[in-house]
């Protein structure tokens, strides 16, 4: 095989590579020998054709196959003998290829960048954190015993009020058309839930039991059914019945109903919920400052190709919100070259972080072990109580959704490592700065939250496993 490098540009190498002649007359008789073995031909015995009519049969495939071969074996020789790095699959082109001729071919690979890395110990941090105030646990207990109500029929012949129930009949229309969806019968509503479209709720208050109302409202211009979006109907209504709330006492044996020994001891556990929360929000902040703080750091070129299949994620998720109605205002609020813009620099971001994680971890050994799995499946069970069961089963039977599951465990290994190794001061600061994010958000993250909500860093996995598969190759 001989190897010619064509040109070199940043990231990018092209090479022209040879197979001599005789090493594919090689490969094609080796093959056709091991055709002729087994295949039957009319009046021949298997092995006993005459290799002139195999090779008139089959010199095609063969030929075909023995291209495929060579060239994906050459591919990996040139990749090792050079000890590239690819980002992505090389690009290959056949340029010459015939019986009694050599195979010759172009190669195009992009290559991972060299990353220097820093010392994580001069990395400075600030971790903050919020105290649960006395205040949020009782919102807490209120919402709780609020959500245990019991109603009971109002005897009396008093108009509804907001906070009572009215169970209803209703049939909603747009220009005198029923629609799909728009039917109900013995609906309980909670006047002042907001539950139903703005402006509903409101016109049922002052109303009886009995009473026949005519509901005008306007549905959403950013409603999810794009038929009905901004455009304005009529639901005839008919309360059935009105209720309202027995008020249940926060106490002692409220907290039994809800399998906890006292007051005091809900309280507690609302607290331990709520300041999980706080850690969660906390270690939010503290992850994006992190990032930040790499991104800044780090000046690299990035492979284009792997920008460009991160642009294509992004770009995929604005279509869907954009069909469904599902924007945010600030992303209405720019043109879609805008936009564009700014989910561009969201994907180079994300490739070059991932690149820096996958390059920090693989320097820490980082790995993913079979506990690390477990313990996600079972912190995603716990988001489903009662159902925990099936959600370990959609697990042990879905391979693709457990290897999901490996991409952010991994890049959340390489955070926590380099979390222990930096300097981290801790800051205690109210609940309304902790849960405010925009302010230290980018301008294009800012416009693009639903593209960049989460910082995806999924290239850390994927080099992951590159490293993996090459190392057990080289083994």
């Amino acid at each position: 095989m001989n190897v010619t490098e064509l040109k070199s540009e940043g990231l990018k190498k092209e090479y022209k590579v040879s197979i001599p002649a005789q090493d594919v007359a090689k490969a094609v008789e080796t093959k056709l020998n091991q055709v002729s073995k087994n295949v039957k031909l009319p009046g021949f015995r298997p092995g006993k054709a005459p290799k002139a009519m195999l090779k008139q049969k089959y010199q095609a495939s063969i030929m075909g196959e023995v291209l495929d071969d060579m060239v994906r074996h050459a591919t990996d020789d040139v990749i090792n003998e050079k000890k590239l790095r690819p980002a992505m699959m090389p690009s290959v082109k056949i340029t010459a290829f015939g019986e009694g001729k050599d195979i010759e071919f172009e190669m195009s690979v992009e290559l991972l960048p060299e990353i220097k890395l820093g010392d994580l110990t001069k990395l400075s941090l600030e971790k903050v954190m919020a105290e649960v105030p006395a205040e949020e646990v009782d919102k807490a207990l209120g919402y709780l015993a609020k959500s245990r109500r019991e109603t009971q029929k109002v005897e009396s012949d008093r108009a509804s009020k907001k906070g009572d129930t009215v169970v209803i009949d209703f049939v909603g229309s747009v220009d005198g058309v029923e629609f799909q969806g728009g039917k109900g019968n013995n609906y309980p509503l909670e006047l002042g839930s907001g539950s139903f479209i703005p402006g509903f709720e409101e016109q049922l208050e002052g109303k009886k039991a009995g009473d026949k109302v005519d509901v005008k409202v306007k549905f959403p211009e950013n409603y999810h059914a794009k038929d009905l979006a901004g455009k304005d109907s009529v639901f005839a209504v008919e309360i059935k019945e009105l209720r309202e709330s027995k008020e249940v006492a926060i106490d002692d044996e409220f907290a039994k109903s809800l399998g906890e020994k006292s007051l005091d001891e809900l309280k507690n556990k609302i607290a331990e919920r709520i300041k999980g929360d706080y850690e969660a929000a906390s270690r939010m902040k503290l992850k994006r400052q992190l990032l930040d703080t790499l991104d800044n750091e780090y000046q690299l070129e990035v492979p284009q190709g792997l920008v460009d299949a991160e642009y294509k994620g992004i770009v995929s998720q604005y279509e869907q919100a954009k069909k469904y109605n599902q924007l945010d205002e600030s992303e209405k609020a720019k043109s879609e070259e805008e936009l564009l813009a700014d989910y561009k620099n969201i994907a180079v971001r994300r490739v070059k972080l991932g690149l820096v994680l996958s390059e920090i971890g693989k320097d820490a050994k980082i790995t993913i072990e079979p506990d690390d799995i477990n313990k996600a499946i079972i912190n995603e069970a716990k988001r489903y109580p009662g159902q925990e069961k099936a959600v370990f089963d959609y697990y042990l039977k879905n391979k693709d959704a457990v290897e999901a599951l490996k991409a952010p465990i991994f890049e959340e290994k390489i955070i926590d490592h380099i979390i222990s190794q930096a300097k981290v001061a801790e800051k205690i600061i109210s609940v309304e700065e902790l849960y405010n994010f925009d302010e230290e958000a980018k301008p294009a993250k800012k416009t693009a939250k639903k593209a960049a909500k989460a910082e995806s860093t999924s290239e850390a996995h994927k080099e992951e496993k590159k490293e993996r598969k090459t190392t057990k190759k080289s083994a």
